[in-house]
């Protein structure tokens, strides 16, 4: 029986983020992605490269070295590695072994992101790149960050796709009575989930609250409609439209212009079974040149997310002593489990793939 690539947790055949585009420049970035060490940098005309981060020879890790010009030198031996991942020079020889090279992975800059693709480069289609266009749409204004978080990326997202733990970990910000009181309504198709949580007639929590004065110049916030949409593709991307209006001006039949609305984006990279990186940023669509603004806005999205860094690594720290013990499911993580679903569908797509590919390479017939 043979072992297929295919990790259990985690598809390959996709886009993940490896940094916001800040991130990534003429410094030598290593970051593991899938399971698969990487080493990214950006040429002299800003193109962005990742190749697989260790040296053909002896396996030490290219980010050790250095660059020189668009071509990495291992620290080790003086290798040099182009930006396709061929060896250009090896010290003390007239050239290289015609197979000495490294893996070069597909990469593409989206909506300040620059994101990688580790699984069979031939299916790297940038149309599938998640949807994250608030982040550099001129008529939206946001500031993102990113964790390195001891846990499996699958608890980040199920921290996102039910937001009830709200009420309880961020009491002091988004949490209110109403977001565990309220009925959730989830939907679902292919690659995608969406769950809608409607408060009516709620007092606005402070991080809201002061947005909404902000904008729309009340002294003291009515009471308002809270809206809470949540969008899942597969496998690490979620979209958060939250918002508040004041109540009765018809924000749940479809007229917010009496409030604001805010996109909370985020998308979670496995490095492995266990941790991952969690990138995110709030959207707003006012006030879009007060930078004060945005860097405060920034500031409070990183010490809500660092309450819930701490919820989930106490999590898979008791998961890990615990190994035997399954989680439970209530009816508030019906967005979680279908979520999961569709990860656990694209890993199944995946292993199909690759039975056939090694069925045609064996001559078995179909």
């Amino acid at each position: 029986m043979s072992t297929l690539p295919t990790p259990s947790t985690f598809p390959l055949d996709a886009w993940y983020a490896a940094g916001w585009d800040v991130d990534i420049g003429r410094t030598l970035l290593p970051r593991t992605v899938c399971g698969q060490p990487m080493v990214f940098y950006r040429r002299f005309d800003r193109v962005a490269v990742a190749l697989e981060d260790a040296c053909w020879h002896r396996l030490m890790p290219l980010s050790k070295g250095q660059l020189q010009g668009d071509q990495v030198v291992c620290a080790y031996h003086g290798l040099s590695f182009d930006a396709a991942g061929r060896c250009t020079h090896v010290p003390g020889q007239d050239k290289p072994p015609t197979r000495a090279a490294v893996r070069a992975y597909p990469v593409i800059e989206k909506h300040r992101m620059v994101w990688v693709w580790p699984g069979d480069p031939s299916l790297a289609d940038p149309a599938l790149v998640p949807d994250l266009h608030w982040a550099d749409d001129p008529e939206w204004a946001s500031e993102g960050a990113h964790f390195e978080m001891a846990c499996d990326y699958r608890l980040v997202l199920d921290n996102l796709m039910d937001l009830t733990h709200e009420t309880f970990v961020h009491k002091s910000s988004i949490g209110h009575d109403a977001v565990a009181n309220t009925p959730l309504k989830v939907s679902h198709e292919g690659r995608r989930v969406r769950v809608e949580r409607w408060m009516h007639d709620v007092d606005a929590p402070p991080f809201l609250d002061m947005q909404l004065r902000m904008a729309r110049g009340f002294e003291k916030s009515p009471n308002v409609d809270r809206w809470q949409i949540i969008h899942f593709e597969a496998p690490n991307t979620i979209v958060i439209d939250v918002g508040v209006a004041p109540t009765g001006t018809g924000a749940p039949q479809g007229d917010r212009s009496a409030g604001i609305s805010g996109r909370v984006m985020n998308t979670v990279t496995p490095k492995g079974d266990g941790s991952c990186y969690y990138f995110f940023a709030y959207g707003r669509c006012f006030a879009l040149d007060n930078r004060n603004l945005t860097a405060d806005i920034r500031a409070a999205n990183i010490r809500i997310f660092t309450e819930d860094k701490v919820v989930l690594e106490e999590q898979q720290r008791m998961m890990d002593q615990l190994p035997g013990r399954k989680l439970v499911d209530l009816g508030i993580d019906a967005g979680s489990l279908w979520s999961r679903r569709a990860i656990a569908a694209m890993i199944e797509e995946e292993r199909t793939r690759a039975e056939a590919r090694r069925d045609e390479a064996t001559g078995v017939a179909a």
